[in-house]
């Protein structure tokens, strides 16, 4: 398979894409890491520093990522830092309101959500639930570590609990979660290795997306890619060149800061935009009012 990159003057290509979402009949968004950089939602810098200076003081940390498979020696240091994480990347505001321009952007389209982000972004910015499929997990969901059922967790109460009694980056003993079954530890609902949990709540959604794709697949539909890296190009970046390339309606449009490849294949069906996406996405905006 043969790649290219088009490069085309940033005007012509966010009125073409503006254009293809006014028009098309359905939209599929496809959303990875780089779309919740773009909002705020940074995982090292000063963001990092400002949140948890005493974590990398005391263990060298570099960035939000690595740490989270940082080996912690007990299980009140591992969920100090886990209620911190899951709480600055969940259950607080993005510093930019990104998702809601995204949002406004489809609003009044026939749309899905596919993402490999778990930070719950898409609920909190007033995306339709039954519209979204989180096939990696959810930061505020709990599951058994073992596991030894298919069921997970919500972990808001606790974790804001965590985050007011720990000391001394420590949370009390009493309030390390357990499995309410077997009496394991509990552990974060993401997708890392074999154990993890696909609950119900997961299988409807893939669901709901397989009959949205059936349903789409010889119409007009644009696969609007954001922020998808080179980590799991099979979840998003692959099929979409597969659905466009079997779809003479389809446009692929891709968004990212760097990363803007598609197969020779898909080029005359192609928009890459080379950009930060936040900025793309209120361009765009500004050209569909045109």
């Amino acid at each position: 398979m043969s790649f290219d990159k088009k490069y085309e003057d940033y005007e012509v290509l966010i009125k073409k894409l503006a254009h293809k979402i006014k028009k098309c009949d359905a939209i599929v968004i496809g959303a990875g890491a780089g779309l919740s950089t773009s909002a705020g939602l940074t995982y090292s810098g000063e963001r990092f520093e400002k949140h948890f200076s005493d974590f990398i003081e005391k263990y060298d940390l570099k960035d939000m990522y690595s740490a989270g498979f940082y080996p912690f020696k007990t299980l009140e240091e591992y969920w100090a830092y886990w209620s911190r994480h899951i709480y600055y990347n969940r259950y607080i505001e993005a510093p930019k309101d990104t998702y809601r321009q995204l949002l406004e952007l489809v609003k009044d389209k026939d749309y899905f959500v596919l993402t490999t982000n778990v930070d719950h972004q898409f609920q909190k910015s007033g995306f339709d639930s039954k519209r979204l499929f989180y096939t990696q997990g959810d930061y505020g969901l709990w599951q058994c570590s073992k596991p030894c059922h298919q069921q997970t967790y919500d972990n808001e109460e606790l974790v804001k609990q965590m985050m007011s009694q720990q000391k001394n980056m420590k949370i009390p003993t009493s309030m390390i979660p357990h499995c309410p079954k077997c009496g394991a530890p509990m552990t974060m609902n993401l997708r890392c290795d074999q154990t993890f949990v696909q609950d119900d709540g997961w299988y409807q959604a893939n669901a709901r997306y397989e009959d949205f794709l059936k349903t789409h697949k010889n119409l007009s539909i644009v696969y609007l890619e954001l922020g998808v890296g080179a980590n799991t190009p099979v979840i998003i970046k692959y099929p979409f060149w597969n659905y466009t390339y079997h779809n003479n309606k389809a446009t692929y449009a891709c968004i990212n800061l760097g990363d803007i490849i598609c197969p020779k294949d898909i080029q005359s069906q192609s928009i890459l935009i080379d950009g930060d996406i936040h900025h793309v996405i209120c361009d765009i905006l500004k050209g569909m009012e045109k």
